[in-house]
């Protein structure tokens, strides 16, 4: 080969170099010209925080509302001669909340795979006109085991509703966002336990023509038609995913918001396909399950007061209607914490101090139940035990929502951490026997048990945190050094992937570690 023909050939090579430099070069102008498009101004937004907001707190809330209502209500047809209409034992009773909670669980995990793959407005309806029947039958009932085999299809229905719609926040709202409006959303509940006393009163004195003399029913019968009425527009009103968006936001706001979630969100929120990977992670991790018992030791006593606060109440020699009415004020005041919670929770951004703050109250209020005092110094220990439980739970699902990821795992997370704490109802359901009448030691011993146990891994978890995030801070670089794009594409180039030490992972590998990058800082 001729000289001539080598520096041809060498010349060729370096115009096509200049040529893919050039081409990256532009490249990565566009890109970094298209995430200067994204970028929102505060003004923006604060616009567009406000219209998700519209489209999906409150008739969330209003949801899960209905949910609690016609999950507890039992408790307030009790008092009302369910039981000795039915001719019922304690022990069949105490079945029908049990079984209840075998269905809701049932049906937590595959809830969360279901939603993604049906769409939320289409699997929530559906899900609302099925409880919606089976509540509207269980005033019709004729014996004690017909009521029981509506109260297992009942949770079975009711159940994948909680834990869908919280897995739909966590998807649309940052760290800094999620807890306010998680605390609205479940501030539903506790005012369900307010508005259910109220209710309950007022239905109980509308007669149904051969149900006359057994006005319990009304109240299943009418709380059931109720949630059909809201079943219906559940199919226009629920939200979608963000992703999937087209009727909440314009297209420019979505990609906006979406590039801002991956921004705030980190390496736990990037669109990854569905895989067995990211399924499985979440059961092979630890915090998965403490978070999961947390959340039981909160829900427990949570259920003992929803299911028996009227029954303990009377057991003091009130009426039924006045056990119904005196079982108001303290919802009426964990409704308005719960509020307060959200508020200062989200300006320290913090979690775990706050569960520790409210959890203590329960711990105090339980402790008061039981000792023996007289009736006035008990009602107020129930003040201090739905004080404390009902802005914790909220608390615990903002926590849990915002340290795992990818998003699959995630939904794996918070479907195995609503089934495990959920599942407490079952022990719930079992330690108020009215035998125990008007003292309940074993009922009010358990629950404080299991309140303890919460402050115990609360403690643990943020103190693991904590450590961990400083180990991270030791040894990698700062998260502010990472500069993730929509699709996490940078995270797999030789440079990032010698700046995180990962050069030995695959690329899918080190886009599916979620929140076991070490980018990724723990919130507690």
């Amino acid at each position: 080969m001729s000289g001539s023909d080598i520096d041809e050939k060498r010349s060729s090579t370096e115009k096509v170099a200049v040529l893919e430099s050039d081409a990256a070069y532009a490249a990565a102008d566009a890109e970094v010209a298209q995430a200067q498009t994204l970028v929102m101004t505060p003004e923006e937004q604060g616009r567009i925080l406000r219209k998700i907001d519209i489209a999906i707190v409150p008739f969330s809330t209003l949801l899960y509302l209905l949910s609690f209502l016609d999950r507890i209500n039992i408790g307030q047809a009790r008092v009302y001669g369910l039981t000795t209409d039915l001719r019922m034992t304690p022990q069949e009773y105490d079945i029908a909340l049990s079984l209840f909670f075998v269905g809701y669980i049932i049906i937590e995990i595959p809830s969360n795979l279901i939603i993604k793959r049906a769409k939320p407005h289409r699997f929530i309806c559906t899900i609302m006109v099925l409880w919606s029947i089976c509540m509207t039958l269980m005033g019709v009932v004729k014996n004690g085991k017909q009521l029981i085999a509506l109260r297992f299809l009942l949770g079975i229905t009711e159940g994948a509703l909680f834990p869908c719609l919280n897995f739909l926040f966590s998807t649309w709202y940052t760290r800094d966002h999620l807890n306010k409006r998680t605390s609205v959303f479940f501030a539903g509940a506790t005012l369900a336990g307010a508005f259910g006393g109220i209710l309950a009163y007022a239905l109980e004195k509308v007669p149904l023509g051969m149900y006359a003399d057994e006005r319990w029913r009304s109240i299943f019968i009418i709380e059931g038609l109720l949630t059909f009425v809201f079943a219906i527009p559940a199919w226009w009103l629920v939200a979608p995913f963000p992703d999937d968006d087209d009727r909440i936001l314009s297209p420019e706001e979505n990609a906006k918001w979406n590039y801002m979630l991956r921004k705030t969100q980190g390496v736990t929120s990037l669109p990854l396909p569905n895989s067995k990977t990211q399924f499985y992670a979440a059961f092979k991790d630890w915090k998965n399950y403490t978070f999961a018992i947390l959340y039981a030791c909160i829900a427990m006593p949570l259920y003992c007061l929803a299911l028996f606060s009227p029954s303990i109440i009377k057991a003091f020699g009130k009426t039924a209607a006045q056990s119904n009415l005196l079982s108001v004020p303290p919802y009426v005041l964990g409704f308005l914490l719960t509020l307060a919670n959200s508020y200062f929770s989200d300006k320290y951004k913090r979690r775990a101090p706050f569960l520790l703050g409210f959890m203590l109250l329960t711990v105090i209020g339980y402790s008061i139940l039981l000792s023996p005092v007289k009736f006035g110094v008990k009602y107020f220990a129930i003040f201090l035990t739905v004080a404390g439980v009902s802005p914790s739970i909220a608390t615990a699902i903002t926590w849990v929502g915002t340290n795992f990821g990818p998003i699959q795992k995630r939904g794996a997370v918070m479907g195995l951490f609503f089934t495990i704490g959920n599942g407490s109802g079952l022990i719930s359901s079992n330690i108020y026997p009215a035998r125990d009448a008007p003292r309940y030691r074993k009922g009010h011993s358990i629950a404080l048990s299991f309140a303890i146990l919460c402050l115990i891994l609360t403690t643990v978890m943020a103190l693991w945190m904590m450590r961990e995030n400083k180990r991270r801070d030791e040894n990698y670089p700062s998260p502010d050094e990472l500069d993730l794009d929509l699709d996490g594409k940078n995270l797999i180039t030789p440079e990032a992937k010698a700046m995180w030490k990962y050069e030995h992972l695959s690329d899918q590998e080190i886009l599916e570690l979620g929140d076991k990058h070490p980018s990724f800082r723990y919130s507690w």
